[in-house]
């Protein structure tokens, strides 16, 4: 699976942990990401997208067509 959402574009970040010694250890923190299939009507095709769980609520509010509008504009291909 892909590491970055397709619609925001959420890729991992890096930070460190802690521990109870003060110990710095690199640590990566990875965004929520799915993988959801959508009909979309104008291309007559379903198209698999890997998203993360704040673009799958995203596509629940504006809807399909305008998310892969919006992910044209981001220079993503579908």
């Amino acid at each position: 699976m892909s590491t970055y959402c397709q619609l925001t574009g959420a890729t991992p970040r890096f930070g460190r942990s802690i521990s109870h010694s003060h110990r710095r250890t690199s640590r990566r923190f990875n965004p929520n990401l799915q993988t959801r299939r959508y009909r979309i009507p104008s291309l007559g095709r379903t198209v698999k997208l890997t998203l993360s769980t704040k673009a799958i609520k995203t596509i629940d509010r504006i809807g399909i067509e305008a998310a892969v509008l919006r992910m044209r504009e981001r220079g993503e291909a579908i």
